[in-house]
């Protein structure tokens, strides 16, 4: 049983309502965005640990008492040990125009990232092909022929830097698997805690120092712009930095 799962097994629908309440970050009548923890599950896997999903529909029908299946739509998602923002739907008409958002790319999509390795520049953009090799959940770097390869794009400045690590602002122009840890590896830096893409050790609660940080878009019903701010988690992989980085002057998103 997964660290999630065992720590919310024997608690109360008062609690848990209360729990999720205080991830949400954006709610009206058609979305529900919510700062997810990291080492959560958005969806259900082979696994069977204890996903977002459940736990909104559930507190969706616990707070508003809603009759039989709660509808909650799935535009994009983030990787298990990534934190931060995650965006959902309350109808299916949300659902639709928010994935077209997705797609068309009229979305900004900015991460955080702490990361090693030496930086030849401040700020960058980074192009190439990315497959995914699907028995080993993992993406490569590949020439624009090989089968199945897609354009990967990202740009990426510096924020701040730590004895060891660098704090990077990384913003997605395309969402492929595992984009960013790929190219950031690719380009010799590594992330915090992420063993899969180079890291040579593990965060102590298995997540990556990769936080969804800020999600910009409008909105797909009133049309109105939504800009949502997600705080750092937590977590292992960021309590070092944490009070240093909240102490300095945010960027604008």
């Amino acid at each position: 049983m997964d660290y999630y799962t065992q720590k919310y097994i024997n608690i109360t629908i008062k609690s848990l309502v209360l729990i999720m309440k205080d991830k949400i970050l954006f709610e009206d009548n058609h979305l529900i965005v919510v700062n997810k923890l990291a080492g959560q599950l958005v969806q259900k896997d082979k696994t069977g640990d204890r996903c977002l999903i459940d736990d909104l529909k559930f507190y969706l029908k616990n707070t508003y008492n809603k009759p039989g299946e709660v509808f909650l739509g799935v535009p994009h998602r983030l990787d298990r040990p990534t934190s931060g923002i995650v965006l959902f739907t309350k109808t299916s008409k949300a659902l639709t125009r928010m994935a077209e958002i997705f797609k068309k790319r009229e979305i900004k999509k900015k991460y955080w990232a702490l990361v090693s390795g030496k930086m030849d520049a401040n700020e960058g953009v980074l192009t190439c092909y990315l497959a995914k090799n699907e028995k080993r959940n993992k993406s490569f770097v590949h020439g624009q022929n090989f089968p199945g390869a897609k354009l990967a794009e990202l740009s990426y400045k510096l924020i701040q830097t730590f004895d060891k690590y660098n704090l990077l602002e990384v913003e997605l122009k395309t969402g492929r698997h595992h984009q960013i840890r790929v190219q950031l590896s690719d380009l010799g830096l590594i992330i915090k805690g992420d063993l899969k893409y180079g890291a040579k050790r593990p965060n102590d609660d298995k997540s990556i120092s990769l936080h969804a940080r800020t999600l910009e878009f409008i909105h797909p019903v009133k049309k109105t712009i939504v800009k949502i701010l997600a705080s750092l988690p937590d977590s292992a992989g960021w309590h070092p930095f944490k009070k240093i980085i909240e102490n300095q002057k945010r960027p604008h998103i």
